[in-house]
């Protein structure tokens, strides 16, 4: 029982229990738990074992430790178990719509007696859900647009969330002696943003023998299929595994097919068929020998050089470019995380982030970064304690400071993530903007405005002469919000135009902008910045999500501007 394991599920009694009407305080102790826990860096499990005291905690209160206690002994939770007797655990389901929350589902299973998507969706067509107190028909017309984000949720998860998935099913794969090589390809292993199921290999001879450790995987729930050399099994949250035992010699030609796209591998089928051959999982054979001779397959790279290609990375197998670019000798070298020398958005205490300027600059220097930039919000996020201009002149300040007296060549840059307001303009005046060293536009407000509305809020920022890039371009967040309605082609013309820089949020559920709009910043010769938006210093780390989805964007180095060495980054971003 992890922490993520322990989070998940004081997280779904405090939702559960908002649908039967309990005490409000009860509820924000249990989510509050959940997230205090879900973030701690030591075991929740070891500590009780240690006999520790789990109220010293900051935030957690006996009844949140007696919860964990329980979830420690005896992998469940009494109480979650008895709601479910009587709440449908699928009206959980009805929380991945946006905007609906905990009470409002309350209200539609209460009253309308909707326990999944597919009754509300029924529901909302039939204008039923207009008529329940507290919503009308522009909620009813919001859900009803929703309820395919939720349909999503349940379908896909996060990528990150799939790599957690992968690291622990890994480390006890290797447990297992049988095993010669083991590798997980599909959409996860392309580093797809979300991933529907996961598809792990195996190189072995003795298949039965793979497959009965692969069955002693914690967190499976229930196998679906088991033959002769394929697995399939559910995990707890519903997600699938599908494994496969091949032998060496094919071990290459099922890891290319597997990994996918169907869209690359018809490409590469094509090919074979022009040049007399056959690629399958198998292998690659030679169609003019009456035996169909194997002449590939023990490696991805033998499969690609017995066709005459190059190693695509997985990342670009999306049958978009990467034939053409390599009939012309012209494939990208792919941006790695080492490329990496600044971070340029992050939070701290000044306004929602959990630490100060100094932690995360020493964060920032453990991960081998030249340089970042502080960039609280401004004064129009409220609700984050945005920067006045005041404060933020006087944090300013106190990073010119922090620069003056230290004792490396690590540099804090002065910046503001500064609102693009509803009406056009920025949330603080220019003279205070032009005294910053790296200026963020970003939209956080009006998000449901017309199309040619959000643009132009979004060209007039590009436009201001102090500010540097426009951050999380499209507003999305992965399974939770859809983009806003932006012409991105007109930003991006504003931006070269303009010769500002755009942003790669690399937050997992933002990876914002996402692979096509990359390329076409790559295209349009437009300098992409890779950020992590961190919150806190472990949000850091984020920046190799991002690394995953630019090279999804067939992003080189030379693409992204934070790549540069400091000297070389200002100018650019003063030109």
């Amino acid at each position: 029982m992890n922490n993520e394991k322990i989070s998940k599920n004081l997280s779904q009694l405090a939702d559960l229990l908002e649908f039967t009407g309990a005490n409000a305080f009860r509820l924000r102790a249990y989510r509050n738990g959940s997230r205090i826990i879900k973030e701690l860096p030591d075991p929740i499990a070891s500590m009780i074992e240690a006999g520790e005291d789990l109220t010293k905690l900051d935030g957690i209160g006996k009844g949140v430790a007696e919860k964990c206690h329980e979830l420690v002994s005896t992998g469940k939770l009494k109480q979650l178990d008895e709601i479910l007797e009587t709440v449908p655990k699928t009206v959980l389901d009805l929380l991945n719509v946006p905007k609906l929350g905990p009470k409002k589902c309350a209200a539609l299973f209460n009253e309308l007696g909707i326990q999944s998507l597919d009754q509300l969706k029924a529901a909302c067509e039939a204008q039923q859900v207009r008529l329940l107190s507290g919503f009308g028909a522009k909620t009813e017309e919001a859900i009803l647009q929703g309820i395919s984000i939720a349909v999503l949720a349940n379908e896909r998860i996060l990528w990150a969330h799939a790599d957690k998935i992968a690291t622990q099913l890994n480390e006890h794969m290797i447990g297992c002696s049988a095993i010669r090589q083991c590798e997980f390809a599909g959409s996860y292993r392309r580093g797809k943003e979300t991933v529907g199921d996961l598809d792990l290999l195996v190189d072995s001879d003795d298949s039965q023998t793979v497959m009965d450790h692969f069955g002693t995987f914690e967190d499976i729930t229930s196998v679906i299929v088991r033959g002769e050399t394929k697995m399939s099994v559910r995990l707890e949250n519903e997600f699938q595994v599908d494994l496969r035992v091949v032998p060496t010699e094919s071990f290459g030609a099922a890891l290319q097919y597997f990994t996918g796209s169907k869209d690359h591998n018809v490409l590469v089928r094509g090919r074979a068929k022009q040049m007399g051959l056959k690629v399958n999982e198998w292998g690659v054979f030679d169609l003019n020998d009456s035996k169909e001779c194997r002449i590939a397959g023990q490696t991805e790279l033998e499969v690609y050089e017995s066709l005459d290609l190059p190693f695509f990375p997985p990342e670009i197998r999306e049958a978009r470019r990467e034939l053409d670019w390599a009939e012309k000798s012209e494939l990208p070298k792919l941006i790695e995380l080492a490329d990496i020398r600044g971070d340029l958005h992050m939070h701290t205490t000044a306004t929602d982030g959990k630490a100060s300027i100094e932690e995360m600059a020493d964060a920032a220097r453990g991960l081998g970064l030249s340089y970042i930039a502080i960039t609280d919000h401004s004064q129009r996020v409220s609700m984050a304690n945005g920067l006045t201009p005041e404060r933020l002149l006087d944090q300013w300040k106190r990073i010119d400071q922090l620069n003056a007296t230290s004792d490396d060549d690590f540099v804090i840059l002065k910046g503001i993530e500064c609102d693009i307001l509803e009406a056009g303009g920025m949330d603080l005046p220019d003279e205070v903007l032009a005294q910053g060293d790296f200026i963020i536009a970003s939209v956080h407000y009006g998000q449901n405005q017309p199309r040619q509305q959000i643009t132009d809020r979004i060209i007039g920022a590009i436009e201001n002469p102090y500010v540097s890039m426009v951050a999380h371009p499209t507003g999305r967040l992965l399974n939770k919000r859809e983009a806003y309605d932006v012409d991105i082609d007109a930003v991006f013309q504003a931006a070269k135009a303009n010769r500002k820089m755009i942003e790669l949020n690399a937050n997992p559920i933002r990876l914002d902008l996402n692979d096509i709009h990359l390329l076409a910043a790559k295209t349009h010769g437009i300098p992409v910045i890779i950020n992590t938006d961190a919150h806190r210093t472990e949000g850091l780390t984020n920046m190799r999500f991002g690394i995953k989805q630019a090279r999804r964007g067939c992003l080189s180095a030379s693409d992204v501007a934070n790549t540069l060495p400091l000297a070389e980054f200002l100018k650019k971003i003063n030109h």
